[in-house]
């Protein structure tokens, strides 16, 4: 396989370097929630991966990189059965490699001297592997930005992830975390995080992270929304699919534009009276018996609240008919809609004319 770029792409489902998808377009984690979620069904103490797995094959001892040049800067090697990391020698690569993706593979372990060596590297994923440990494997790697752990079987936040002060967007989907913890060392950098569908109970050791944009933690086991007054430039909080009761603690977070609290047990909403940006409000599955208190967020663009308690349209103009940047809401699941019955639709059109969508329907 010669390759005469200096970007290799090995994929067990494509059979040219250059089809792999680049920039922006490359899929990332993102946890995909929906209405029902049994935030127990993981509890169990099932076998360390999860999967059964294969058999490994005499490709394990093969260099599949062989014929690459050693100034090549980036290895995207998808779903190609990778069950050890020495028979690639990917030491040879380090003075040019700065993206390596190994991307649903059978990697249980991270060798310390192999990534010891990747210095240069700033794009790192290992998403749907196997891995339970990082220890210090990584510990080396201060030019990392983007780092993608989702999908594993990590039980603990690397510690050595404190010490990697360039990154900038970390991954840590559907694992079996529990505390967060590590990221002392990272508040001039870190931009996102992702912790999605863990095992997490408590928000709290995220204090150090005062430039952070995005956080996103849905389908843990939150019970409170605590511990996010250092996050002043946050924009995006995501807590759908947790044990959340009550909308609290945000008046910190001036800057916020989207807050999705989906999949709780919300009864009321309020506490909002500081996030004067918010340009998405998802508080849909929970159990909200009005509209009320949002009548401030008059930058407000969707409104997602299907499937609560709300019996009537009477507060739909006095609380949203003057948001003129208001273009979706979502009503769809409550009691109004069985009410109203054929009247709506049109009941919500005459209340809030500026609207381009109603449920799942554009106008």
């Amino acid at each position: 396989m010669a390759m005469s770029g200096s970007t290799a792409v090995v994929n067990a489902e494509s059979s040219g370097a250059n089809n792999a998808p680049d920039g922006e377009d490359r899929p990332t984690a993102r946890v995909v929630l929906s209405s029902g979620v049994d935030h127990d069904a993981d509890d169990g103490d099932d076998d360390e991966t999860g999967n059964a797995v294969p058999d490994g094959d005499d490709e394990d001892d093969e260099d599949i990189l062989e014929n690459y040049p050693d100034e090549t800067t980036e290895l995207d090697l998808w779903d190609m059965r990778i069950t050890s990391l020495a028979p690639l020698r990917l030491q040879r690569f380090a003075d040019h490699l700065t993206r390596l993706v190994l991307r649903k593979n059978l990697i249980k372990e991270l060798d310390p001297e192999i990534f010891q060596a990747l210095s240069k590297l700033e794009h790192l994923d290992l998403y749907d592997n196997q891995i339970k440990h990082v220890g210090d494997a990584l510990s080396n790697l201060t030019s990392l930005e983007h780092l993608d752990l989702s999908f594993n079987v990590l039980r603990e936040i690397p510690e050595a992830l404190s010490r990697l002060t360039a990154l900038k967007i970390v991954f840590f989907v559907q694992n079996r975390i529990s505390h967060i913890t590590g990221f002392q060392g990272l508040g001039e950098t870190l931009t996102s995080l992702e912790l999605g569908a863990n095992r997490i109970r408590r928000i709290e050791g995220l204090d150090a992270l005062v430039n952070l944009k995005e956080l996103w933690l849905g389908k843990n086991k939150i019970t409170r929304i605590e511990n996010l007054d250092n996050l002043k430039q946050l924009t995006i909080l995501s807590l759908q699919s947790n044990r959340i009761t009550k909308i609290e603690n945000l008046e910190k977070l001036e800057n916020l534009e989207q807050l999705l609290l989906s999949h709780n047990g919300i009864e009321r909403l309020e506490g909002l009276g500081n996030n004067m940006k918010l340009k998405m409000l998802d508080v849909g599955s929970n159990f909200i018996p009005a509209i009320e208190n949002v009548s401030h967020l008059t930058s407000l663009e969707d409104l997602w609240l299907g499937g609560n308690k709300i019996p009537d349209l009477q507060t739909l103009e006095p609380q949203l008919r003057h948001i003129s940047t208001l273009q979706t809401i979502y009503l769809e699941g409550n009691p109004c809609q069985k009410i109203e019955g054929t009247s709506y639709m049109r009941k919500i059109r005459l209340a809030l004319p500026q609207l381009t969508q109603i449920d799942a329907t554009y106008l």
